[in-house]
């Protein structure tokens, strides 16, 4: 009955749409990660590890919704350091992210140097050696990193005293639920479109690598971590997505400059 009348109040289904959006928005990299890390797979068994992948996804950020209380936790210092020239507070949420970060960053390099040895070879063949269940659980890793962003987001902006603790839960995660169900739609489109396109791949790897550093920049600055007395800031996300929004225009002209150049070369 309380869920009910809870969506019979017009922010209810304002904070649904509003989180669905940003669980998209926070969702595409993984979207990204997930296209490259299943190519290596054979065709027929990509569309299953993605969806497989990002339900799996979406079942561990709906427990962490459920343990808030022990997320919450993990934003308070259990060390603190203080040195001549360096100072900060280890928050285990800041060493997930960090852990996160640098993950990230060595699939990226790996991801990066194995497409170049493999071009180097002419090989685009999947990889024998790739398991089916380890890509998955890589998958699924890097999606409870992020979830940790998405999870904080989605309980700072749904009021758990205007929709009570029942209504502000169901909200989230129908949101989360939501979200999962539009990128699981769209996931083949981007993966057959990442895929198909080699420079597509680096320069997603590449914005990968970004994120990852990202994440590293992110883990001091929830660590409050302070060289020579100076705090380290966070990096908006928001010049991060305007960089990799530039770059993939300026990749997309190229790519029908080329077509173009192509058509041209077969007329002749």
């Amino acid at each position: 009955m309380e869920i009910f009348q809870t969506f019979l109040a017009p922010n209810a289904w304002l904070a649904l749409l509003t989180l669905v959006f940003l669980e998209i928005v926070l969702g595409i990299d993984n979207i990204v990660f997930l296209s490259i890390m299943t190519s290596k797979l054979p065709e027929k068994q990509q569309p299953h590890a993605r969806t497989v992948g990002l339900l799996l996804g979406m079942l561990a950020r709906i427990g962490l919704l459920f343990g808030i209380s022990l997320l919450m936790t993990l934003t308070h210092p259990f060390y603190t350091f203080h040195t001549n020239w360096v100072n900060g507070q280890i928050t285990g949420q800041s060493i997930i992210i960090l852990l996160g970060g640098l993950f990230l960053l060595y699939k990226s390099v790996h991801e990066i140097h194995g497409k170049l040895e493999n071009t180097e070879k002419k090989t685009n063949a999947p990889s024998a050696h790739a398991g089916f269940w380890s890509i998955i659980i890589q998958i699924v890793v890097l999606d409870i990193i992020f979830s940790f962003d998405s999870v904080l987001t989605a309980v700072g902006m749904v009021s758990f005293r205007e929709f009570g603790e029942v209504g502000a839960m169901t909200i989230m995660v129908l949101a989360i639920v939501i979200a999962v169900m539009i990128m699981i739609f769209f996931s083949g489109p981007v993966s057959n479109f990442v895929n198909k396109h080699p420079t597509i791949q680096m320069l997603a790897l590449s914005f990968l690598i970004l994120i990852g550093f990202m994440l590293v920049v992110e883990s001091a600055h929830l660590a409050h971590l302070t060289l020579w007395g100076r705090e380290v800031n966070e990096i908006p996300k928001g010049y991060i997505y305007f960089a990799i929004a530039f770059s993939l225009l300026v990749e997309v002209l190229n790519m029908k400059f080329s077509s173009k150049n192509k058509k041209k070369q077969n007329t002749v």
